[in-house]
């Protein structure tokens, strides 16, 4: 037997079933992956302003100077 007639008797053995409904199985999953990420994502949101009272201590305590909720670090030159 060769190989095209090996690949053609099992290709007529194989079963005939929805393709596309076997392969949701793996939307389900991406989908609940990627909700899971989001959730991730969305956990850290508005970090930023919840500290900025401690960031503004951190900054105060340390010499540098707080203009806009914003920390300005000077450099060795002066600019």
């Amino acid at each position: 037997m060769t190989l095209v007639t090996t690949i053609l008797a099992a290709a007529e053995e194989g079963h005939h079933g929805n393709v596309a409904l076997e392969t949701v199985i793996f939307f389900v999953i991406a989908l609940a992956v990627f909700a899971a990420l989001a959730l991730v994502v969305f956990s850290y949101r508005d970090v930023a302003n919840r500290h900025a009272g401690k960031a503004q201590a951190y900054a105060q305590s340390h010499g540098a100077a707080v203009e806009h909720g914003a920390v300005e670090h000077g450099t060795a030159s002066g600019h």
